[in-house]
C-alpha cells in the first residue's frame, strides 16, 4: 500500500469528517426553526446584505446558481425570502429577506452561537485558533478555486 493513499494520511478525510460533523451539529437547531443547513448558508448571505441578485448569492456561496435557484425556491415556497426581476436587467431575479426571514436571523443568533459554542467547549482549541484555522481553510479555498 501506498502512504499516499491511506486513509490517516488524507486532509481531505478530515476535512471531509469535520464538515460532516459541524453539518450534523447544526441539524437539531436549524430543524427547530424550520430551515436546512444549506437555507442557512443563504441567509448567512442575506442577512449580510438583503436584496441581491441571485447570481451573487451563489458566488458568494461558491456554487453554481442551478444548485442556488431550487434551494431559494424551496425559501420562497415557506415564505422566507422573496424572488422578483431586476428593475435594470429583468433577466436577473432579486433575492430579498421577508419579515419571516429577517425573524429567523434574531431567532438564529438567539441559539446557534451559543449552542455551536458549548457542543465546542470540551475541544481544546482557543478562539485564536479557530480563527487562524479559517485563515488557512481560505487559503487552502482560495488555491482550489482557480
Amino acid at each position: 500500500m501506498h502512504a499516499e493513499l491511506q486513509l490517516d494520511n488524507q486532509i481531505c478525510f478530515r476535512l471531509y469528517t469535520a464538515t460532516r460533523l459541524i453539518t450534523q451539529a447544526y441539524t437539531p437547531i436549524l430543524t427547530k426553526l424550520g430551515i436546512t443547513y444549506p437555507q442557512y448558508l443563504v441567509l448567512m448571505v442575506l442577512w449580510e446584505k438583503d436584496n441581491q441578485p441571485v447570481n451573487d448569492i451563489a458566488h458568494r456561496l461558491l456554487l453554481e446558481t442551478n444548485t442556488v435557484t431550487p434551494l431559494l425556491q424551496r425559501m420562497e415556497k415557506q415564505g422566507i425570502v422573496c424572488r422578483k426581476k431586476g428593475e435594470k436587467d429583468k433577466r436577473q431575479q432579486i433575492v430579498s429577506l421577508t419579515a419571516k426571514g429577517k425573524e429567523l436571523e434574531k431567532k438564529a443568533f438567539a441559539k446557534i452561537p451559543s449552542s455551536m459554542g458549548d457542543q465546542l467547549s470540551a475541544c481544546p482549541l482557543k478562539l485564536e485558533d479557530y480563527k487562524r484555522l479559517a485563515q488557512e481553510l481560505d487559503s487552502i479555498i482560495e488555491t482550489l478555486k482557480k
